[in-house]
C-alpha cells in the first residue's frame, strides 16, 4: 500500500506525534509498504511540485525526526518557521499527498489531530484514514463532555467541575470540592498543564498553569491509587497495563523518558478487577462510538474502586507507549499492530 503517516501539527504533543510517526513509518516499511512521513503543518516543499511517482522516493521526501524533549514545544516558533506563512493549517501539498495515498495513518496527538477537525476535512475530501471518525474524536477530546457521558452510562469517574477562563472561580472554597484535587486542561493530552493540588495557594498556581494551555479547564477530586490503562481495538479490550512512575505522577516527562516508570503488562490484579476494568474500557468505546481503536486511562483506589479518567482516540505509538505493550502481551508485534489498525479502519470504507 501507499501510506502517508501524518504527524507533527500545532499541538503541545507535536514532538510525541513525531516519535509515534517515526515508529509507525519504520514498522510499515518493514512490512513492505511505501510510506511517507509527513508533517501536517509544514507539508512537503513550499512551491508547486510534480507529485507523480512520489511514493517511489518516499525516503527522500519524508520529514526528519528529532527526539522528545522534556518540555512541550514552542508552537509560536514552529509557526514562524513555516516558509509559506499561509493561514491554512494544512501545509503545502498535504491534501494532495493524502489524496494520493491508499490510507493515511493518523499519528497526530492532541489538538488538531484528536479533536476531529482533520477527520472531518478528510471525510469531505474522500481521504481514508485510521482511527475513529470526527464526531467521536471531538467528544472524547472534551474531558467535560466525556465525563458527563461516563456518569450517564454508569461508568465511574472522579467528581469534578469545569471552568472557563473568563468565569473562573479563584476561591477554592466556592468550588464545592475538597483538597487534594487535580487541575487540568479540558482538552489537552500527555498530562501537559496538569497539577495535583494540596493547598489553597497551590490551587491558584494550578489554575494559572492550566489556563496557559487552554481557555477551559477541569477541576476534579484527587483519587489516590494505582494507575492503569486499557487499550480497545474493534470494541474488544486488550490486557490491562499498570503504570508506576518512579517519582511523582504520570506526567509528560514520566510518559516519554525511558526508565521513568515501571510498566507491568498484564497488570498484577485479581481476575475480577481485571475483567471489570476491561468491561468499563469496552463500555467507554461503545458510549463514545470509538469504532477502531483507543486507550482508556483508569485509577484504582485502596478500596478497589475503579475510576475512568479519559479516552485517548489516537494513543501514542512511541518506544515507551502503552498500547504497543498491551498488543505485545497477546502476541502482536508492533508492525502487526500497525497493520491491524489499518485493517480495522478500512472496514468503515468497505
Amino acid at each position: 500500500m501507499d501510506i502517508v503517516v501524518l504527524a507533527g501539527g500545532l499541538s503541545t504533543e507535536r514532538d510525541v506525534s513525531f516519535a509515534t510517526g517515526s515508529n509507525v513509518t519504520s514498522a510499515l516499511r518493514q512490512k513492505g509498504h511505501r510510506v511517507i512521513l509527513l508533517d501536517v503543518f509544514m507539508g512537503y516543499s513550499d512551491k508547486p511540485e510534480d507529485l507523480t511517482g512520489i511514493f517511489e522516493r518516499s525516503w527522500e521526501v519524508s520529514a526528519s525526526v528529532a527526539g522528545i524533549s522534556e518540555k512541550a514545544p514552542d508552537l509560536e516558533a514552529v509557526k514562524k518557521s513555516r516558509k509559506d506563512q499561509s493561514n491554512s493549517f494544512f501545509g503545502p501539498n498535504v491534501i494532495e499527498l493524502c489524496r494520493m495515498a491508499d490510507m493515511v495513518f493518523m499519528a497526530l496527538h492532541g489538538e488538531n489531530g484528536e479533536d476531529g477537525r482533520i477527520q472531518a476535512a478528510f471525510d469531505l475530501y474522500g481521504i481514508q484514514y485510521t482511527g475513529t471518525g470526527y464526531l467521536s474524536s471531538a467528544i472524547a477530546m472534551d474531558k467535560e463532555l466525556s465525563k458527563r457521558l461516563f456518569a450517564a452510562n454508569k461508568i465511574p469517574t472522579p467528581a469534578g467541575i469545569s471552568m472557563e477562563k473568563g468565569a473562573c472561580e479563584w476561591e477554592f472554597e466556592k468550588t464545592g470540592l475538597t483538597l487534594p484535587c487535580v487541575v487540568k486542561p479540558c482538552c489537552g493530552g500527555s498530562s501537559i498543564g496538569v497539577s495535583i493540588v494540596r493547598t489553597k495557594e497551590e490551587y491558584r498556581h494550578a489554575l494559572e498553569e492550566a489556563f496557559r494551555w487552554e481557555e477551559k479547564i477541569i477541576v476534579e477530586s484527587y483519587i489516590k491509587g494505582r494507575e492503569f490503562s486499557v487499550g480497545v481495538m474493534d470494541f474488544k479490550a486488550l490486557p490491562v497495563i499498570e503504570i508506576a512512575p518512579l517519582e511523582g505522577f504520570y506526567d509528560y516527562k514520566n510518559k516519554y523518558a525511558a526508565g521513568s516508570a515501571v510498566e507491568t503488562c498484564p497488570a498484577e490484579l485479581p481476575l475480577a478487577i481485571t475483567e471489570k476494568m476491561q468491561h468499563y474500557a469496552e463500555e467507554v468505546a461503545k458510549v463514545l462510538s470509538l469504532d477502531t481503536y483507543a486507550r482508556m486511562d483508569f485509577l484504582l483506589d485502596c478500596q478497589e474502586k475503579i475510576y475512568c479518567l479519559e479516552a485517548n482516540t489516537l494513543p501514542g505509538m512511541t518506544p515507551v507507549s502503552l498500547l504497543p505493550q498491551e498488543a505485545q502481551a497477546v502476541g502482536m508485534d508492533f508492525g502487526e499492530l500497525c497493520e491491524e489498525i489499518i485493517r480495522i479502519s478500512k472496514k468503515k470504507y468497505a
